[in-house]
């Protein structure tokens, strides 16, 4: 199978999975607090992490696997299990500066464009 239709499927199963999780986290425990989200990046987060361990441990290369559950169907669940696996990948390799780096910078960029957006979008 291609591997655009594989992330795509999987991407679109993703963003369902995201959806319904945090409507039901929402009904459960309200929504005053982003439990739902936060919910779905931990979620997220520990299966992207179960699932690069096992594909790691397989002896048949597992490339349809990971585009189909880790950059489709986790990635489309959430980014911030991509984002966690990027961040932890550079921890283990021993680059410690670039680790933190990354972290901090995406975290501050990411907020500071969604604020520009908003900016940007309240003057249309």
């Amino acid at each position: 199978m291609s591997a655009y239709l594989l992330v795509f499927a999987g991407g679109g199963l993703g963003a369902v999975s995201r959806y319904a999780a945090t409507v039901l986290i929402g009904r459960q425990y309200g929504t005053t607090f982003p439990w739902g989200t936060l919910f779905v990046n931990v979620a997220g987060s520990l299966a992207m992490g179960l699932l690069i361990a096992w594909l790691a441990r397989r002896s048949v290369s597992g490339v349809d696997l990971r585009l189909l559950l880790a950059t489709g169907f986790l990635g489309g669940f959430t980014t911030f299990s991509a984002f966690s696996l990027d961040a932890a990948t550079l921890y283990l390799r021993g680059a410690m500066v670039p680790a933190a780096l990354y972290v901090s910078v995406s975290v501050a960029a990411a907020i500071l464009a969604l604020f520009a957006g908003l900016w940007a979008g309240r003057q249309f």
